[in-house]
């Protein structure tokens, strides 16, 4: 059967997405019927069922929050089940958080989306709604684009309890004259490193431009490369800068010229500072273990395949073995290391694919295995035998 990450083209959901779309579809399931009736029900206009009322342990609903959001179209039933505290707070502001939603270009469904999924939203101070609106205004000018970061990053925006540390952060950013949408990116994705004081994200910054220096590569350059690991990885902001010290220290001792370093520090980007010295440590030593190579050809292993570094023993160990029973050799694996960034089961799929075209893994190239599906189906038809119906055929003494 064709592997599910071979299917269509398109990368399959993350484990712990599946986990939690199957949770929420379950709890959908087992939930009493709260109908929050818009146009009404049963043919009669106006009406709205208010039923699933089951009150939080420990203390009473406000009602004023409670009818506020019904007026809303939204979900109770579902704050109630997720965040059902929010719904007992004695001071909520439905109305006025609806209104500045509202004032952004959000329509009545996605004002209900908003609040179903972040009700916090509705305890945030108006105050402190209008000053957060004002400073991400300077970050998405257009409120069209505004209301849709606000939808789809509801917790970024109405986290409002460091806003110093946040309009501090979003001068220093716009002050390295970085592209916009990367600042945007940032702010949305990683709001957490906008709440630190911006000395640490300062910190950050120059420790990687000073690496990126040190290891001979460009200024001119550095604003770009700069762009491009934050846009991969804008959680590189809450790791201490001495990470990315420490991986580098440890490269370095185990034989990585600066040249070297550079092209991992690129190639890794953000995540070069999610490395840790005693996993690298480890997964290096099993990998030449096992593989039976030199210093050197490990080191070209790393810079050919970097998730060497950070690929988990039991994963290396599996997939090892996997090429190994179907025929791989490790001279092979060796030389071409990148096969190693595919499944056991991928490989096997397509090693099969590839012997059902007379192609011989066990004494060709694995490159003909290696790459997205695409790629792969590329190599398939370099592969596979052309028939031309109209060339004379052939006698066995010809």
């Amino acid at each position: 059967m064709l592997p599910a990450s071979e299917q269509g083209g398109s990368h399959t959901c993350h484990p712990i997405v599946m986990r939690y779309k199957h949770v929420a579809s379950l709890q959908a399931r087992l939930q009493p019927p709260c109908a929050r009736t818009v146009g009404g029900l049963g043919g009669y206009p106006g009406y709205r069922s208010r039923l699933c009322s089951t009150l939080q342990p420990g203390g009473t609903e406000n009602q004023q929050t409670v009818d506020a959001l019904y007026d809303l179209s939204v979900d109770v039933c579902k704050i109630r089940k997720l965040k059902g505290w929010v719904l007992l707070e004695p001071r909520a502001y439905v109305r006025e958080t609806a209104g500045l939603l509202r004032d952004l270009g959000a329509n009545g469904p996605a004002i209900a989306r908003i609040l179903e999924q972040h009700p916090e939203a509705m305890l945030c101070i108006p105050e402190d709604l209008r000053a957060q609106r004002e400073l991400w205004a300077s970050v998405f000018p257009r409120e069209q684009d505004l209301v849709g970061i606000v939808e789809k990053f509801p917790a970024s925006f109405f986290t409002v309890s460091h806003q110093a540390s946040q309009k501090a952060n979003v001068q220093y950013f716009q002050s390295l004259r970085l592209n916009k949408r990367i600042v945007g990116k940032l702010l949305a994705s990683a709001p957490h490193s906008f709440c630190r004081p911006v000395e640490h994200n300062r910190e950050v910054v120059r420790t990687l431009s000073e690496a990126y220096l040190s290891l001979g590569g460009h200024e001119g350059n550095m604003k770009i490369w700069l762009q491009q690991l934050l846009a991969q990885n804008p959680f590189v902001l809450m790791k201490p800068p001495s990470a990315i010290q420490e991986n580098l220290a440890f490269l370095r001792d185990r034989g990585f010229r600066p040249t070297e370093l550079l092209r991992l520090l690129s190639k890794l980007r953000g995540f070069f500072s999610e490395l840790n010295t005693d996993s690298m440590g480890e997964t290096l030593a099993y990998s030449q273990g096992v593989l039976r190579c030199s210093d050197p050809e490990l080191r070209e292993m790393v810079l050919r395949c970097p998730a060497l570094l950070y690929y988990p023993v039991s994963v290396l160990s599996e997939r090892i073995q996997g090429l190994l029973n179907a025929g791989v050799s490790l001279r092979q694996i060796v030389a071409t290391p990148t096969i190693l960034e595919l499944t056991t089961h991928i490989v096997l799929y397509r090693i099969q694919r590839l012997r059902s075209y007379g192609y011989d893994v066990a004494t060709g190239n694995l490159d003909a295995l290696n790459g997205t599906k695409k790629d792969f189906e590329g190599s398939l038809r370099q592969t596979r035998p052309l028939f031309n119906p109209v060339a004379p055929l052939k006698t066995p003494e010809e």
